[in-house]
């Protein structure tokens, strides 16, 4: 689905010297890289404030801890996407509230928001799935309607830009910095990735800034003086080196990115029983995933296994839908009306998506895709 050999090659001298530099100076936790990485990626994004943890799921929570949510409140969200965005409310003993998506673009629909706001409300997340801007401006007003501040959850969606409906190219604002608080995720396989795990968060308020750097850090902000319970989270020194190599290319590979969606279009396109992913014309797609969406006729379990036998890998996400998982149940979550997420968890399929595939390699993805499609 990715190909870190090949995408980390040209950069190997880089990558190699940063690494040195951490080993020879031996600070591995908190070391100059860390701060000197949340700089450039603030500047790069358009906010005043990154601050470095361990992960996209620590980014979440830290966000909400940030915003005081905790039991009794209730968090909106989607459950079309992965499981960290909705498992971080029950951990905070917060209810996760899970309105439908919107069957073009995936994420989150505004109007299910609206409706589901209530006095309880404490904080709305979209997700920027597999790349694609969430409906801001029609977010954004609501938060802005109701007092509730918008956590982004942007792990999938890192350079992507929303022009929004004045269509404003220029310095239109990057996902993950218009609401109070986003954060991403630096997975090796996101579009910008380190080597091992690692996440940030971003706000322009100086207030909340403090209190995530304070709840990442077991809830210090004076060594040894624990003003809150928090937790323990850290981008490690070498992760942030690393990511500080590739962060100047993020860019020009999220335009080969966009790219190869292009030829996927036109390899799939006049093929009824394809929907190939909607692009919002109200912002930019970085391709996260490249996303299928097959009618309900074709067999999508059976074109996985097909293209799997002739080696090509694929992925679904999402098989189960947040609202039917297990461990959601003591919400009652099941009982709740999602058709929109239903369909998709049923119909979608994502093809290998990278900044290095060739048109030879997608030609030749496309053609095993075409050939199960057409035959059964």
């Amino acid at each position: 689905m990715v190909d870190l050999v090949r995408q980390h090659a040209p950069l190997r001298a880089d990558i190699d010297a940063a690494i040195a530099r951490v080993l020879d100076t031996g600070a591995f936790i908190k070391g100059p890289d860390v701060g000197a990485f949340a700089e450039e990626l603030a500047a790069y994004v358009g906010v005043r404030h990154v601050v470095p943890c361990g992960n996209g799921t620590d980014a979440l929570q830290l966000a909400l801890m940030a915003l005081g949510v905790g039991p009794g409140d209730e968090v909106i969200t989607t459950g079309f996407t992965f499981i960290a965005t909705v498992e971080v409310v029950g951990l905070l003993g917060a209810r996760p509230v899970l309105v439908d998506v919107n069957p073009c673009t995936f994420n989150i629909d505004a109007e299910e928001v609206r409706r589901a706001i209530t006095p309880r409300t404490k904080a709305i997340v979209p997700v920027h799935l597999f790349g694609q801007p969430a409906d801001m401006d029609r977010l954004l007003a609501i938060s802005e309607e109701t007092g509730v501040p918008i956590v982004e959850d942007n792990a999938q969606g890192i350079g992507a830009r929303w022009f929004g409906a004045a269509g404003q190219r220029g310095d239109a604002p990057m996902t993950g910095t218009m609401g109070a608080l986003g954060t991403t995720s630096f997975f090796p396989s996101k579009n910008l990735g380190c080597a091992g795990d690692g996440g940030a968060v971003f706000t322009n308020d100086d207030a909340l800034a403090e209190r995530v750097a304070m709840c990442a850090n077991h809830g210090m902000k004076q060594r040894y003086h624990h003003e809150v319970i928090g937790i323990n989270s850290r981008l490690d020194t070498v992760q942030a080196a690393l990511l500080r190599v590739k962060l100047p290319h993020l860019d020009r590979w999220n335009d080969a990115r966009r790219a190869a969606a292009d030829r996927y279009d036109a390899n799939f396109a006049g093929v009824a029983s394809i929907r190939t992913p909607y692009r919002d014309p109200r912002a930019t797609h970085v391709f996260h995933q490249y996303t299928l969406r097959l009618a309900d006729g074709v067999d999508r379990d059976g074109c996985v296994a097909a293209l799997a036998a002739a080696g090509v890998p694929s992925g679904v996400y999402y098989p189960v839908p947040g609202h039917r998982q297990a461990a959601f149940e003591q919400w009652g979550l099941a009982s709740i009306h999602q058709p929109q997420s239903d369909i998709l968890a049923r119909q979608v399929i994502s093809l290998p998506m990278h900044p290095e595939l060739t048109a030879l390699e997608q030609d030749y993805i496309s053609d095993q895709v075409l050939t199960f499609v057409l035959q059964n």
